[in-house]
C-alpha cells in the first residue's frame, strides 16, 4: 500500500499553505503516496483560491487507504487541526494567534503518526516570533517533536544529495554550541547517521566528521576539542563497526561530500552545517535579489516517527504572492517515502 503522508500547513500567513497546494497539483505526486493536509480548512481554501483553485478540498476526519484511494487526483483530504482562525489571514503578519494554529497542525500531525493513521509528517515552514508569541516554549520544529514523542537522543539532518549535514547542536548560541561540543554527545550523532544512511543508501560511504576549530585544531594548536571530545569519539564509533572518518578541517570537507566520498558529514554546530547545505540548494536571481529555487529536505534523527520538513523558512515577502517554489516541499515528501519500511 501507498504511504500516506501528513503535511503540516506551517505558519498561515507563510508560504507553507500555498506552496502545499502547489506540490499536491503535481501530477506524479499521487502515483508514489496519499497525502493528507492536516491543516485549518479554511487557511487552505483561502490558499487554494489564490492559486486559481487547482485542487477540491475535501473536509473530513475520517483517514485511511479505503478513503484516499476513492479520491480523484484533483482532490485533496484535509484534517482540521486545532480551533478555526474563523478570519481570512494577512499574509506576512506575525501574530499570536497564527503561531498557535501552526503549532496545532503540528501536534495533530505528531499524533496522528504515534497512533499509526498516517506513515510520515512533512512539515512546511513556522515562524519562531509568532509560535513563542502564541505561549509555545520551543525554539521549533525539532524540539517540538523530540518532547511531544518523548525522545531524549535526536538530531537534524539536513540533505541536498549528494550533500547531507548532522548537527551535533543546533538552535543555541555559539559560545553554548562549543560547549556542547562532547564525546557523548559526538558518538550518539555518528550513530543516528549511521542509521540514517544505512536507511537511505543501499551501498553507504563513511561518515565524516568535521572539526570545531580551523584545520580541525590543528593538533591542539588551535583548540583541544578535536583530541579531548571528537577523536575519542570517532575511535569509540569504529570499535562498534561504525564505517567513519576525521575529524576534518570544516573548510574542505564538504566539497569532498559533495563530490561523493561520503554519505553525510557530521557537524558541530548549526551554521557549519546550515551553511553549505544553503550554498548548495538555495539560488537567488541576481537581477531581483530574490531567491529563485529553494532546495534541501530538514529531517529528524532519533524520533519514534518519520520527520521531514522543508529547509527554508516562511518567506512573509512573498507570501500570498503564489511565486513561491514548491521544490522543497516535493523534495521532502519523496525524503519520507523512502524512509518508510515499506517502500523501496
Amino acid at each position: 500500500m501507498k504511504p500516506i503522508l501528513g503535511v503540516t500547513m506551517g505558519d498561515p500567513a507563510g508560504i507553507g499553505p500555498e506552496i502545499l497546494i502547489k506540490a499536491i497539483s503535481d501530477s506524479t505526486i499521487r502515483s508514489q503516496f496519499h497525502v493528507v493536509a492536516i491543516a485549518d480548512p479554511s487557511v487552505l481554501a483561502q490558499a487554494n483560491a489564490l492559486l486559481g483553485n487547482p485542487m477540491e478540498l475535501v473536509t473530513s476526519q475520517a483517514i485511511s487507504h479505503e478513503v484516499l484511494n476513492k479520491l480523484t487526483v484533483r482532490q485533496l483530504l484535509v484534517y482540521p487541526s486545532g480551533m478555526p482562525l474563523g478570519a481570512t489571514v494577512e499574509y506576512g503578519k506575525v501574530r499570536a494567534l497564527y503561531g498557535k494554529a501552526a503549532y496545532d497542525s503540528i501536534t495533530c500531525a505528531i499524533d496522528l503518526a504515534m497512533q499509526g493513521t498516517i506513515d510520515a509528517v512533512v512539515t512546511n515552514p513556522i515562524n519562531k516570533e509568532a509560535l513563542r508569541a502564541s505561549g509555545v516554549i520551543h525554539a521549533g520544529h525539532t524540539e517540538i517533536f523530540a518532547e511531544r514523542t518523548g525522545t531524549k537522543l535526536y538530531a537534524m539532518m539536513l540533505s541536498h544529495d549528494p550533500l547531507r549535514v548532522v548537527h551535533v547542536s543546533t538552535h543555541v548560541s555559539l559560545r553554548e554550541a562549543c560547549d556542547r561540543v562532547k564525546k557523548q554527545r559526538v558518538l550518539e550523532v555518528v550513530e543516528l547517521t549511521h542509521k540514517a544512511v544505512t536507511s537511505l543508501d543501499s551501498n553507504p560511504k563513511p561518515i565524516a566528521v568535521a572539526g570545531l576549530n580551523p584545520h580541525a585544531g590543528e593538533g591542539g594548536l588551535f583548540g583541544v576539542e578535536e583530541l579531548q571530545e571528537i577523536i575519542p569519539a570517532i575511535e569509540t564509533a569504529k570499535g562498534m563497526g561504525i564505517s567513519v572518518e576525521g575529524p576534518f578541517p570544516p573548510d574542505t570537507v564538504f566539497s569532498r561530500a559533495m563530490g561523493g566520498d561520503f554519505s553525510a558529514v557530521v557537524v558541530m554546530y548549526h551554521d557549519q552545517g546550515h551553511i553549505p547545505l544553503k550554498m548548495a540548494g538555495f539560488r537567488v536571481d541576481p537581477n531581483t535579489g530574490k531567491f529563485m529555487e529553494v532546495s534541501g529536505v530538514n529531517i529528524t534523527l532519533g524520533l519514534p516517527i518519520i520527520r521531514t520538513s522543508v529547509d527554508h523558512g516562511t518567506a512573509f515577502d512573498l507570501a500570498g504572492s503564489g511565486l513561491a517554489s514548491e521544490t522543497s516541499l516535493l523534495q521532502a515528501m519523496r525524503y519520507a517515502m523512502r524512509l518508510c519500511p515499506h517502500t523501496d
